[in-house]
């Protein structure tokens, strides 16, 4: 009797740690698919609007807060719930960053709108969206295309043509300099796909006019208008003699509208810009500054929005949307064309909370 009691007690062990490891098994299998339930979270239901989360380079400048109202919008058009949130300085890639993982880890949204500050950085949270099943629409600076590519990391990408508004900007320039003389580049930030070929535009542009002299120190303006302004003084202090500048967006160009008028050189020295803003169109006027490239931040803002919904939608969306690109001078400044565009109707305000 003792012998069999204990041959039943070790069966019963072998028969609970078989059943132990069946369950761990089972535990292992089922964890396969858990990034696909989570993904399937921020799916559709009929009780709830799509949920999408828009992402700008930052929020400070005039050029967010005109996408975020045309984003806004679409999104009252759409009926879709949208959350606008940004790092608060532009060359903050960490900040973006942890910000796109957080709005991927939430589970609440539907598609991200992003608009990347570094175009080889952000490559990895797009991918890791794409992974959790959230559609991601690039818009205004583009990612690294050896490494992101529409239609398969992210759906479409929505953004002006930057090189073709460089190339505007050279020709600008190098029509109120009939006498030639030197030109100076001043370039905005490493990694910023958008205002790279801006510049590679404008150095195509206006290095085609004979008598013009391109001084290229690849200098960066940085994220503000103050480290534009040292760095448009430092630039200016070496350079007393030039006769023309350029600049690839609205801090760069605001930094060196301030170090220009404080060396006596604005409106002597000719100057094209990048981006709007009310400064800019008084500079105009004061023939302070002779053109500014605008692109449609509004048309930008409500495009990649809709480009996201209608992919949710299951509806065809083009793999590169190109939103526009004007040119501002004293002659156009006060047509219906560009008053639209500098003077974007009122928009519905959006949530900027934290995902």
């Amino acid at each position: 009797m003792i012998t069999t009691a204990r041959s039943h007690h070790a069966r019963a062990r072998r028969i609970a740690a078989l059943m132990l490891l069946a369950s761990t098994l089972l535990s292992c299998d089922r964890g396969q698919p858990e990034a696909p339930e989570a993904a399937a979270s921020t799916q559709t239901s009929p009780d709830r609007p799509l949920r999408i989360a828009v992402v700008p380079k930052g929020t400070t400048h005039e050029f967010w807060r005109t996408v975020q109202a045309g984003a806004a919008h679409a999104a009252s058009d759409l009926h879709v719930e949208m959350t606008f949130r940004g790092p608060e300085r532009e060359d903050d890639r960490a900040q973006q960053i942890s910000l796109v993982q957080n709005l991927i880890g939430s589970g609440r949204y539907d598609a991200i709108v992003l608009a990347p500050l570094d175009d080889r950085a952000l490559v990895g949270p797009v991918r890791e969206a794409r992974d959790a099943g959230i559609p991601v629409v690039i818009f205004d600076s583009g990612l690294d295309p050896a490494l992101a590519t529409p239609g398969k990391e992210f759906v479409s990408f929505v953004a002006t043509d930057n090189k073709e508004g460089g190339r505007l900007a050279g020709s600008a320039l190098a029509g109120a300099m009939p006498d030639g003389g030197k030109v100076l580049l001043l370039r905005y930030a490493e990694g910023s796909a958008s205002t790279l070929l801006r510049e590679q535009g404008f150095i195509e542009s206006i290095s085609s006019h004979p008598g013009i002299t391109l001084i290229d120190p690849r200098r960066y303006a940085g994220p503000t208008r103050a480290t534009a302004q040292e760095a448009a003084e430092n630039l200016l202090n070496a350079n007393p003699d030039i006769a023309g500048v350029f600049c690839s967006n609205e801090s760069s160009t605001f930094g060196m509208l301030l170090a220009l008028r404080s060396r006596g050189l604005a409106g002597k020295a000719k100057f094209v810009g990048f981006d709007s803003s009310d400064a800019f169109i008084d500079a105009l006027r004061k023939g302070e500054m002779q053109a500014f490239v605008v692109q449609n931040p509004a048309r930008m803002g409500g495009l990649a929005l809709r480009a996201a919904v209608d992919h949710i939608k299951g509806k065809a969306v083009e793999p590169v949307i190109d939103t526009g690109v004007a040119i501002v001078t004293l002659e156009n400044v006060d047509t219906a064309e560009i008053t639209d565009i500098l003077r974007p109707a009122a928009s519905p305000n959006s949530s900027t909370g934290t995902p």
